[in-house]
């Protein structure tokens, strides 16, 4: 595959991604918290990592979310999904170092 094409896929894939994210969050109105950051435009892999972190920081903001059911390549897992408010509110206490979860962090304190 010519490399031109495969970054032009790339950016596309992520750009879907993250639009499919944000879509899911205005039809439903909760979210789990990778979804979130996913839909302000970190990558899975990233994601993954600042929801773990914003998991810890949602006990310190006594937000405890909706108990649910995430369906994910035919497996079910237990999951708690967030409203942009809570995820606002979470995201005031988090203090990220990486400057892309900085702005992921500022994206996610405005959602609300």
């Amino acid at each position: 595959m010519i490399a031109a094409n495969r970054t032009r896929r790339a950016t596309l894939k992520t750009r879907r991604t993250q639009h499919q994210a944000a879509a899911r969050i205005r039809r439903q109105g909760t979210a789990t918290l990778a979804t979130h950051c996913i839909a302000a435009g970190l990558p899975i892999r990233e994601a993954r990592s600042v929801a773990g972190s914003l998991r810890k920081n949602a006990a310190k903001a006594n937000v405890t979310g909706t108990p649910s059911v995430s369906y994910t390549h035919g497996r079910a897992r237990h999951c708690t999904r967030y409203t942009p408010a809570e995820v606002a509110r979470i995201a005031v206490i988090y203090r990220p170092r990486k400057p892309a979860y900085r702005t992921a962090a500022a994206k996610l304190a405005l959602a609300a």
